[in-house]
């Protein structure tokens, strides 16, 4: 059966303490008709969430636990993951700071592997405090893909404008040795499974972005487009998925023809968010997509230069958690159709 809007558990890791994320976490639960469509469980502490809070004259009540078991359904749920006080320096670079901002995603991950959360909403972390000997990874979209089932792809979402990545945090001088026929099957294959389950597309229709300028202009000016992306599009068309391209990327977005396709995929990181960060209008969301649970972040980082100001715009953060209800109920839906055709079918008609 599928779960009621409100009993939606969003586990919500808090990100790095001196930047935006704990300010944009706060403000997006003000408005208290978010508690009727979820209830968020925040793995932080709730002094430091106090303190947040009053820089910016937030009216928000906020509930500490100890357990995950105290959970209380439409309450702003702060799970005190540590207990010692934490000095914050807004806007600085601070690596015990990372660490707190680890610990949380760490635990928010373990929460939602054993099912104690059903959604997991990453707030903006610094890539380089949060290194250690316990945790090396460029970022959350590695450490997930480690932990949960399945192949991680970064898919940025914003309303009907889907961009994802065949590589993403990667040098761009590894790109074209990183891009086989074998990685761009895969990858396409994953966005094709999302769109089907994650956004009920039933025959999803894909763009690829060429790797090189005017798609190497017949091996002018690079052979990867003509002998690594064409091949690859072409074995995936004769399967039965809907994979147009390459394009060249420079006209693309310009001339609207992203438009005309369920999800775009881009070669390399910057290919791919620029366009989308620029269409998107601070709306946009970062879903983890090819995993067996759902995550979504912000498309923005730390933005240290404003933190602490309670000046910072929530409206990515409360669109990722949107997001991430709408892709809860979407798979619940999918899933109930996959197991059971014939009666689905019944209560349509």
């Amino acid at each position: 059966m599928m779960k009621k809007a409100e009993n939606i558990i969003v586990g919500i890791s808090i990100g790095d303490l001196n930047g935006i994320g704990s300010e944009v976490v706060l403000k997006t639960f003000e408005d208290s008709r978010m508690l009727e469509l979820c209830t968020p469980v925040i793995f932080a502490n709730v002094k430091i969430m106090s303190f947040v809070k009053k820089s910016f004259e937030s009216t928000s009540m906020l509930h500490g636990i100890d357990k995950l078991d105290q959970i209380v359904t439409g309450k702003i749920n702060v799970f005190n993951l540590w207990k010692e006080g934490v000095d914050l320096n807004p806007g600085t670079n601070d690596e015990k700071i990372g660490q707190y901002a680890i610990k949380s995603f760490v635990a928010a991950t373990n929460a939602l592997k054993e099912g104690v959360v059903d959604v997991l909403v990453t707030a903006p972390i610094n890539k380089y405090n949060i290194q250690s000997e316990t945790f090396k990874f460029p970022g959350h979209t590695d450490y997930l893909d480690q932990e949960l089932e399945g192949n991680a792809l970064m898919l940025m979402v914003q309303d009907n404008l889907r961009v994802g990545l065949l590589t993403d945090h990667i040098p761009v001088s590894e790109v074209a040795s990183k891009l086989t026929e074998e990685l761009i099957i895969k990858k396409i294959e994953t966005v094709r499974q999302s769109l089907i389950q994650d956004f009920s597309i039933n025959k999803p229709k894909i763009a690829v972005l060429g790797l090189n300028p005017h798609c190497g202009d017949g091996g002018v000016i690079g052979k990867e487009d003509d002998l690594v992306i064409k091949p690859a599009l072409k074995k995936l068309f004769e399967k039965g998925t809907l994979v147009f391209g390459p394009f060249a990327a420079d006209g693309f977005f310009g001339s609207s023809q992203y438009e005309k396709y369920d999800a775009i995929i881009a070669a390399y990181h910057d290919q791919g968010l620029i366009p989308f960060k620029t269409l998107s209008f601070g709306k946009g969301v970062n879903y983890t997509a090819g995993l067996n649970k759902i995550r979504t972040s912000p498309d923005h980082g730390t933005a240290y230069d404003i933190a602490g100001k309670g000046i910072a715009d929530y409206n990515s953060f409360k669109e990722a958690v949107y997001l991430a209800i709408d892709i809860y109920n979407a798979r619940n839906q999918y899933k109930e159709i996959s197991e059971n055709p014939l009666k689905t079918k019944e209560k349509q008609l």
